[in-house]
Formats: C-alpha cells, structure tokens, sequence
C-alpha cells in the first residue's frame, strides 16, 4: 500500500506492521520519498552494502580472469576484420579523394 508521509506520520505503527508484507512506499506529492523495510530486510541489505562497498569494476575483471584461469577457458575476441572500423574507412576514403 503506498502511504502518503501524513497517513505515515499518523498511522506509524500500522505502517511498521505492514513491512512484514513488504516495503512500505512513503510518497510525498506523488514523489516517492522514503522506502520503510523490516529489520531483517535492513540487515541483509546492509550486510550486501558492506561486502559491495569498495568492489571496484577492476576487482570483478579480476575475478572474471580468475575464474578463467582456473577453468582453463579463453575469452577470443572476434578478429577486426569482421567489425566495422569507422576511422579506418573515413582515411580510405579521404585518401582516395586526395589521390583522386
């Protein structure tokens, strides 16, 4: 059900009855403004936070080629040659403008 922050403020321990069922939505002019969870839900959210806190895209590449290695797999990249390479064909072509 979604709450607006006066039916919040006045209806406070229904409100907090009502995380049990899920996230409450606080909304304020029909902007959402505040999400009330249960306690078991802030601790698990709170545990991922910490554990995400400070992974960098670095460190998931480095997992990745962990993984990789550790597999035995390769990751090939598809050859050059089969991809479009925009600045390679604006130099052929100005080339063949200035030697035409």
């Amino acid at each position: 059900m979604p709450w607006s922050i006066a039916q919040a403020k006045q209806r406070f321990s229904d409100l907090v009855r009502q995380t049990a069922e899920g996230p409450q939505l606080v909304y304020n002019r029909r902007r959402l403004v505040a999400a009330v969870i249960d306690a078991e839900q802030y601790r698990a959210f709170k545990e991922w936070s910490e554990r995400a806190a400070g992974r960098t895209l670095a460190d998931e590449f480095a997992d990745l080629r962990r993984i990789l290695a550790e597999e035995d797999w390769t990751l090939a990249p598809a050859p050059r040659s089969t991809r479009p390479n925009a600045l390679a064909e604006a130099l052929d072509a100005q080339a063949h403008d200035l030697a035409g």
